[in-house]
């Protein structure tokens, strides 16, 4: 059993950053395959960027390549988002998966542990 609290979300203008963390419980954290999905209103929930357990292989959605960013620390049972150059378009409630794939999965059916998400706001 793995729970994940996201933090770090929040107001931002455009062109600007925020860093979310998803701090996790339970000690098999550093074997899982980490997500992040967002979902805007209105909108199916749409991943963003997978990180492997190892941290080695690292899948971005195509409309964050080059301007977000994901890392985990595995003695701290934490995984980051760090996103730049914001957009309002990236505004969605964004939530962080545990998964026990070898691969790194696209699909949020692929994932078993879901927090309960943080709400970004990019202003234009």
């Amino acid at each position: 059993q793995v729970q994940l609290v996201e933090s770090g979300g929040g107001l931002v203008q455009a062109g600007g950053s925020l860093r979310l963390s998803c701090a996790a419980s339970g000690r098999r954290f550093s074997s899982y395959v980490m997500g992040w999905f967002r979902q805007a209103p209105g909108q199916e929930r749409e991943f963003v960027v997978g990180i492997s357990w190892s941290g080695g292989s690292t899948l971005f959605a195509d409309s964050v390549k080059g301007r977000f960013t994901i890392s985990r620390d595995n003695a701290k049972n934490t995984v980051y988002l760090q996103m730049n150059s914001l957009k309002p378009e990236d505004t969605a409630v964004y939530y962080c998966a545990a998964g026990s794939s070898v691969v790194v999965p696209t699909t949020w059916y692929d994932y078993t542990y879901w927090g309960q998400g943080t709400q970004v706001t990019v202003s234009s």
